[in-house]
């Protein structure tokens, strides 16, 4: 379900109905919007939440936005900014579905936002106390954000519990199958990226020259596993039934979303299969 409810979410990163939102309200330039307009459900709060919440930024480049951008913006304006972007993307996307059908699609996805367990994952939890929509775009787009962040949350701590820090998971990433240029950009230094890298090769994930070993593999393929695990009450709250009805109405949904987000995208979301 990951893979049908993240595109919805991920339009925010690269739509330009999202960038232009945040940039009339003075967040010029795509991180002042992204941590803007991620951080906005927490507050006006400074880095230190952000850093640990986010978990894969640097703490400078973390510093470097917050808490300046409340300058700029207040949280309940970057909230608007970032809804209202997000909402005009989908309406562009999905204008030839029939409004019941994603009338449907949010009504079911609400309903598994409702049952996710938020004990434990900020970002979830902060997303899933913001107001409902009032149209069915806003709440499939505010109800996919919940479900992502709330997985999200339990992935983090999946890594904490593994023993792994933020750079050594990007360098394990890197190393398998994301392309580096677009994780080198969170702000971590040559020096740090390498000693990650020295403490994957000393815990045996990765060999001498950089390539993941079977322990490297069995040992994420663990986190995902555990990361899953964690994600599944909202989907066991809608049910079985429900989910594939679910699946089938996110189908053409998120398909129109994989024409904005970039094959080799920094999420790491794979295309839907046809």
């Amino acid at each position: 379900m990951w893979t049908y409810v993240e595109p919805l979410h991920a339009i925010t990163y690269f739509h330009p109905r999202v960038r232009a939102a945040h940039e009339a309200i003075g967040l010029r330039g795509y991180w002042r919007g992204y941590f803007a307009g991620r951080a906005a459900p927490l507050g006006p709060v400074d880095a230190a939440p952000v850093i640990a919440a986010f978990f894969t930024f640097a703490p400078s480049m973390v510093s470097r936005a917050l808490p300046a951008v409340w300058q700029l913006a207040t949280p309940e304006e970057a909230l608007r900014a970032r809804l209202t972007g997000a909402v005009q993307a989908l309406a562009e996307l999905t204008y030839e579905l029939p409004e019941a059908h994603l009338a449907e699609a949010a009504e079911l996805l609400e309903v598994a936002a409702v049952g996710a367990d938020t004990g434990g994952r900020v970002l979830g939890a902060a997303n899933a106390a913001l107001p409902r929509g009032d149209y069915p775009l806003a709440r499939l787009w505010q109800a996919a954000t919940t479900l992502r962040e709330h997985r999200g949350d339990g992935h983090v701590a999946a890594l904490v519990a593994a023993g792994l820090d933020p750079v050594e998971t990007l360098a394990f990433r890197v190393a398998v199958d994301r392309p580096a240029e677009h994780l080198l950009g969170r702000g971590w230094t040559p020096e740090q990226w390498a000693g990650a890298r020295a403490r994957l090769v000393d815990r045996g994930w990765l060999t001498g020259d950089g390539e993941p070993t079977e322990a490297g593999h069995s040992g994420f393929r663990a986190v995902e596993d555990a990361t899953d695990r964690a994600a599944t009450r909202p989907w066991q709250a809608l049910g079985p039934d429900r989910t594939d009805r679910l699946r089938e109405l996110l189908d053409p949904v998120a398909r129109a979303c994989h024409t904005v987000i970039p094959p080799d995208n920094p999420v790491g979301l794979p295309a839907l299969r046809s």
